[in-house]
């Protein structure tokens, strides 16, 4: 299972989720794509904006406005820190376990 889908399934559902997607008027499966394709664009070479939109299909300027409501590129990188459960530099292989929880879903 890749990171997008393991964020998005961590994702699915979530009234943080559903509550943000209502403040940007987009549904809220549109936000849950986002906040994946966003996270998996973050650690891969090149743009995040351009990586989640190829990644996702959603427009820049929403994925745009979903960055900027978690709190920007620089809430993203924190948000990998905090996933780096096991401080190895790598986010990536603490990601399964982690998505579960930050969305309450372990």
């Amino acid at each position: 299972m890749s990171i997008f889908d393991q964020i998005l399934g961590a994702a699915h559902d979530h009234p943080t989720v559903k509550n943000m997607a209502d403040k940007l008027g987009i549904d809220q499966e549109t936000a849950e794509k986002a906040i994946a394709a966003l996270t998996e664009g973050h650690q891969a070479e090149g743009d995040t904006l351009d990586v989640a939109a190829d990644k996702s299909g959603i427009d820049k300027g929403v994925l745009g406005q979903v960055m900027e409501h978690v709190g920007g590129e620089g809430s993203l990188n924190s948000f990998m820190q905090i996933l780096d459960q096991d401080h190895d530099g790598n986010p990536l292989n603490d990601i399964a376990g982690m998505a579960g929880k930050l969305f309450g879903k372990n």
